[in-house]
């Protein structure tokens, strides 16, 4: 499956709050379809495979990941030591898209992607343009010195919340720099999911 390019708010509607994938919000409090908000009153009859299910699609939606890009970040989690939900969890926060987003330059991770395509965005001093470039400790994160590279970071700084910087990094507002300083802790992950119900989904894969 392709990257979802459809309505986002229907995806929040039926996954909850995902905070990398849009700023929208919706007064529906009620998954989307044809039944309407009777549907939410009912007690949820999703089975374990249904809830485990569930819990992979907020994360590939979250981080605008394919299922194949996924399946791949699962099994090199698997391959490294430690717990393999949480060692899942850091590879994509470690993705550059996810940094930029982290970071304040983007207000959305499928923003962060543009502005990393677009060649908007370095990573000690070179120009990157690969979105899923992994990030690793005391990288440096800086924005091209042209003015349009500089007004969009600028632009989404302003709006951006300055206090909620995760404390693995650190951002210099100013000169539009931020640098990595470790690996993300599990308590600084921005998503509401239990990734050991993702790890028990790719078991038998």
């Amino acid at each position: 499956m392709s990257r979802y390019r459809g309505p986002k708010l229907r995806i929040i509607r039926r996954l909850g709050d995902l905070p990398g994938l849009t700023t929208k919000t919706t007064e529906r409090l009620y998954p989307p379809g044809q039944h309407g908000p009777s549907k939410a009153n009912k007690k949820s009859s999703s089975s374990e495979y249904g809830i485990r299910l569930q819990e992979k699609q907020k994360l590939k939606y979250n981080y605008g990941v394919s299922e194949k890009q996924l399946f791949n970040y699962v099994k090199e989690a698997r391959r490294l030591p430690g717990a393999t939900g949480t060692l899942l969890l850091q590879l994509l926060e470690m993705r550059l898209e996810n940094i930029v987003f982290r970071l304040g330059f983007s207000k959305t991770i499928p923003g962060a992607r543009q502005l990393v395509n677009h060649g908007h965005i370095t990573v000690n001093g070179k120009r990157v343009n690969i979105p899923s470039f992994q990030c690793k400790s005391n990288d440096v994160i800086g924005v091209m010195n042209k003015s349009q590279s500089k007004t969009l970071v600028k632009d989404s700084l302003e709006v951006a919340n300055y206090g909620m910087i995760p404390a693995h990094l650190e951002l210099d507002k100013d000169k539009l720099v931020g640098k990595i300083n470790s690996v993300v802790a599990r308590e600084d992950v921005n998503l509401d999911i239990n990734e050991l119900f993702i790890v028990e989904f790719y078991s038998r894969k």
